[in-house]
């Protein structure tokens, strides 16, 4: 059988990419294929939820252009597919000294990037957020929103299958290397070109066809726990100023559309990339390379791996994590009932020569293949015009 594009990973940029190039072009033969039986079974399905705005990133990097898209594209998906959403904007908060000028810093950053912000004095958070404190100045984003990400991947599966696409899932894959061939559930398929939108094995894909060969992925695990919102009556998001050092957010508090209010993400290291519990998901191949990427991040001198482990390994107990939290909003020591949800994993690039984790999104690739690599946040938010980015390189391609 042949097949104009396959692509691979039906996430929630895989949707995003196939939709865009059906709506270029009806008729395309496209077929999307995922090991898993159902549709954003890791990152793109368990991600905060969050519609971010696009502060935090470099102003000339793929995620600051494409999650300012993003941000306007997803909520008018939502509204077209009347998809609950919450506009409760967000308040970025500074703890010590040092975080003021970094948060001065940010704000900038959004400015250059386009966003929406405000950095206003700490005496008018009372406005924005009664129970967050910060010192000195805060950031203020209105455009940053929550939804629920399993109800948009099943409007954009619905999307893409009535625009025509194949969707395979529950496929167990074996590439030919060096070939236009693949082998779906024992049935050999050419194809002109693939996509690789695999997310946490988007790299040992790429190198299959000869790229990213110095690049692997570390993955992370982020843990949330959550009350019910009459406990902790927020009227906003509430974040840290993010550590400069590292890829992350920091402990912040999000608000959810069905009722809750989280606490969390951790950003713990892990050495299996789909270990959601300490009983599954062990993977000797996952082992040796997760352990070499982060023996490549040891010996750098861009991030300090030692402290980040000593940071968040002990936010595997709820004790650590609540004192994380209330330092943005003291009344979380007071709350009890915290019930733990499903936890994430995120798929975190780093360059194996230099130790550096890659901070933007990465596209390799020919005129037989597309790789997309370090989908990570904001691509959730960022997915649909990074889907249309994606799929105008290919159409110039075939």
């Amino acid at each position: 059988m042949k097949v104009k594009i396959l692509v691979v990973g039906a996430g929630v940029i895989g949707l995003s990419v196939a939709k865009s190039l059906l709506e270029y072009n009806s008729n395309i033969t496209i077929y999307i294929v995922d090991k898993e039986d159902s549709v954003g079974k890791h990152a793109s399905g368990r991600n905060s939820g969050v519609i971010h705005a696009g502060f935090y990133y470099s102003p000339d990097s793929l995620k600051a252009r494409f999650c300012r898209e993003g941000n306007a594209s997803l909520k008018q998906l939502c509204k077209d597919y009347k998809i609950p959403i919450k506009e409760v904007g967000k308040v970025v908060v500074a703890r010590t000294t040092e975080e003021v000028s970094h948060l001065e810093a940010l704000f900038q950053r959004g400015i250059a990037n386009g966003v929406n912000l405000s950095l206003l004095p700490a005496s008018e958070l009372v406005k924005y957020e009664p129970l967050a404190r910060t010192l000195e100045s805060f950031i203020w984003s209105p455009t940053t929103a929550v939804s629920n990400p399993q109800l948009v991947l099943a409007a954009l599966l619905n999307s893409v299958k009535s625009l025509g696409a194949n969707v395979l899932l529950g496929a167990q894959l074996s590439f030919h290397k060096n070939s236009t061939l693949v082998s779906i559930n024992g049935e050999n398929i050419e194809f002109k070109h693939i996509i690789n939108t695999a997310g946490s094995q988007a790299d040992r894909i790429a190198h299959d066809f000869g790229f990213g060969k110095n690049l692997s992925m570390i993955p992370f695990m982020g843990i949330y726990r959550a009350v019910n919102h009459a406990q902790l009556p927020l009227s906003t998001l509430v974040y840290p100023v993010p550590d400069p050092l590292n890829p992350f957010l920091g402990v912040h508090l999000n608000s959810t559309v069905n009722g809750k209010v989280k606490i969390g993400p951790t950003a713990i290291p892990l050495l299996n990339r789909e270990q959601y519990r300490f009983n599954e998901g062990w993977s000797a191949k996952d082992f040796a390379t997760s352990a070499s990427g982060l023996m490549a991040m040891l010996r750098g001198d861009k991030h300090n791996l030692p402290k980040l482990a000593l940071t968040e390994l002990p936010k595997i107990f709820l004790k650590r994590l609540i004192r994380d939290a209330a330092t943005l909003v003291p009344n979380v020591g007071q709350i009890e009932g915290w019930e733990r949800l499903s936890p994430g994993i995120r798929s975190q690039l780093i360059d194996l020569k230099s130790g550096v984790l890659v901070n933007d999104f990465l596209i390799e690739g020919n005129e037989k293949s597309t790789h997309v690599l370090n989908a990570v946040s904001p691509g959730w938010t960022a997915a649909i015009p990074f889907g249309q980015y994606i799929a105008t390189r290919v159409v110039a391609q075939i």
